[in-house]
């Protein structure tokens, strides 16, 4: 048996002149591969950076969707159906929309990929795939190293990357991450993860989880044994992990140099319309957390979601004048949207007041960095347009010149100025290129 495996891309330019650049491994696929009896051949494509050889023998494909990949992936799998090969669809979207992708594909996968991949292959075997398989949640990778040979010989980003954990227990209700897990977290074994780092060549990790520090007694477990690697990693955590200086101290030492930070708003109503309650822990415009996060050397990667009950264009505004002053090495200002099946999209579908049908990952017309709902205190345009200047403000050379010159973080060490810059380099490419691109790529369909 031949089993593919399928990492869709997000979409296309009108003119095809956006071509990602940020491309990392596709963990996830890793993982599949490695659950896939040995006796089954496993080969892997990536859309993001190559053709898919649609007419190639194959006896089973499976394809990892997010919700801005899924309209991708939906063309994938119609595309393999029509030349009669079973297609199974996985991921944070088929799992949270089931039924939208069982029109698209022959099997939907829910949950985690640990639960039931074995099955999935003993019945596709037999040729009778179940139509949906509900697997349950829990501890990432028990005992398993992904297969990282399927990212051989592929441009991917020279970074490793690794999870600890999955999952979240707050509950903003915009994250389709709480929505996925139901609020819950699971964590893996340390001595494991330690086994896994050790198992690669690389030196520079990426920790794909949701929020590294959620649990802060295993976290300095973590950072604990980490240390004597001599490795350097960035992950995703919460600004409230500066409240506890054991962790920094563990976390400096355990060579990280960086956090994706969902910061999420400056506006305080805001922070509490979405449930981030988090954030609102001794709130001071986070000024003395973003302190001792430099104090640390920690370079700040901060994500902002715009478009809350309370925000208007001048909270826009705002949020860019607060980056720009704390020298973020990155700043993400995305217009939010609603991931179907979060508390978010229930309460603007019952107040009428999403676009595109409701569904703006399916809809022709949506583009990338464009409004999917109507928000309360400005219009979709004035949302879009906010976001777009602020990113083409943050990321100017003149700019990326200012924030360079942070000593205690951006230009710390050698090392770390080259993060700055090639990060930066990254967003500035984004920003313009990405803009507007339409969601899937019809351009292969025969």
């Amino acid at each position: 048996m031949k089993l593919t495996l399928i990492k869709p891309k997000i979409g296309h330019s009108r003119n095809n002149s956006y071509h990602e650049k940020t491309v990392m491994e596709p963990l996830a696929l890793g993982i599949i591969a490695a659950l896939t009896p040995p006796d089954v051949e496993v080969v892997m494509y990536d859309d993001r950076l190559e053709p898919i050889p649609y007419d190639e023998s194959t006896d089973l494909v499976a394809i990892t969707a997010q919700t801005f990949t899924a309209k991708r992936a939906y063309e994938i799998s119609l595309e393999y159906k029509r030349r009669g090969v079973p297609v199974v669809l996985g991921g944070y979207h088929p799992s949270l929309m089931p039924h939208e992708a069982k029109s698209y594909a022959d099997s939907v996968y829910v949950g985690d990929a640990e639960g039931l991949w074995p099955k999935v292959i003993s019945d596709a075997k037999r040729g009778k795939l179940d139509p949906f398989y509900q697997a349950n949640y829990g501890v990432p990778q028990p005992k398993l190293l992904p297969r990282r040979d399927i990212f051989e010989k592929k441009s991917y980003l020279p970074l490793t990357l690794i999870q600890f954990s999955r999952g979240c227990l707050f509950e903003c209700d915009f994250c389709a991450v709480s929505s996925f897990y139901k609020k819950s977290y699971f964590h893996r074994a340390v001595n494991e993860v330690i086994d896994e780092i050790e198992a690669q060549k690389r030196k520079f990790i990426l920790f794909t989880d949701d929020n590294i520090v959620m649990n802060r007694k295993v976290a300095k477990e973590l950072f604990s044994a980490l240390a004597p690697l001599k490795i350097r990693w960035i992950s995703e955590g919460n600004i409230t992990m500066a409240h506890d200086l054991e962790l920094m101290r563990l976390m400096a030492k355990s060579g990280c140099i960086g956090h994706l930070i969902g910061i999420e708003s400056i506006n305080e109503d805001s922070l509490r319309s979405m449930k981030k309650v988090s954030n609102l822990s001794k709130f001071n415009h986070y000024r003395k957390e973003l302190e001792i996060l430099r104090d640390f050397g920690i370079q700040i990667w901060a994500a902002f979601t715009l478009g809350h009950e309370y925000d208007t264009a001048e909270t826009i505004t705002r949020t860019l004048e607060f980056s720009l002053e704390h020298k973020f090495g990155i700043a993400d200002f995305n217009v939010l949207l609603p991931y179907p099946n979060t508390p978010l999209y229930h309460k603007l579908a019952g107040e009428g007041r999403l676009l595109f049908d409701g569904k703006w990952w399916i809809h022709p017309d949506f583009q990338l960095g464009h409004a999917a709902f109507r928000p309360y205190r400005m219009s979709p345009e004035d949302l879009e347009k906010g976001c777009f200047d602020a990113r083409k403000k943050f990321y100017s050379f003149s700019s990326i010149i200012d924030r360079a010159f942070d000593l205690k973080t951006n230009m710390k060490s050698a090392f770390r100025f080259k993060i700055f810059l090639m990060s930066n380099y990254l967003h500035h490419y984004d920003t313009i290129k990405k803009q507007d691109i339409l969601l899937g790529d019809t351009s292969d369909a025969a």
